[in-house]
């Protein structure tokens, strides 16, 4: 599997990132498409919010137990979010601002700078919102999540 782009933010280091989109609400980034890539950006622009799947390029050695952010238990890395494990790959629901050529202008980015971009996919909510859905062990409340920064845990 080969990167499609690469995804630009205000996140040089890991500590001190927020740890869900919710956390960055207002925060703009940059997905930058090869330009290979580029025609398969045409008709994106209806579209309000993507998926970017991307690979977790600074995460540390892959664990099957990690103890997650709001958590003080140790869980299967599975039930989690974390970076560390077995194939390191990320997913994020940002909105999209503009697109312009091969660059995709994104707000809500919680993704460390200089991320290799696996895939994009549009975000429908026809298709994609799961109604009455479990969040398992998960118990924080959203303004907990938009607050919670990251830390070294995951290196």
């Amino acid at each position: 599997m080969q990167p499609i782009g690469t995804i630009h933010t205000p996140y040089s280091q890991i500590e001190n990132m927020p740890i869900q989109p919710r956390g960055a609400k207002h925060v703009e980034g940059s997905v930058h498409v090869r330009e290979e890539y580029a025609e398969g950006l045409k008709d994106l622009d209806g579209f309000s919010h993507i998926y970017l799947i991307y690979r977790f390029h600074k995460a540390g050695t892959p664990r099957l137990t990690v103890i997650p952010f709001l958590d003080t238990t140790p869980r299967g890395v599975f039930a989690t979010r974390s970076p560390l494990r077995p194939n390191p790959i990320g997913i994020s629901i940002v909105e999209v601002v503009r697109i312009e050529g091969a660059v995709i202008v994104i707000k809500g980015v919680d993704i460390l700078d200089k991320t290799p971009l696996l895939d994009i996919k549009p975000y429908i909510p026809a298709f994609d919102a799961v109604e009455n859905a479990a969040s398992g062990w998960m118990t924080a409340r959203p303004e907990d999540v938009s607050i919670t920064r990251s830390d070294d845990r995951f290196r």
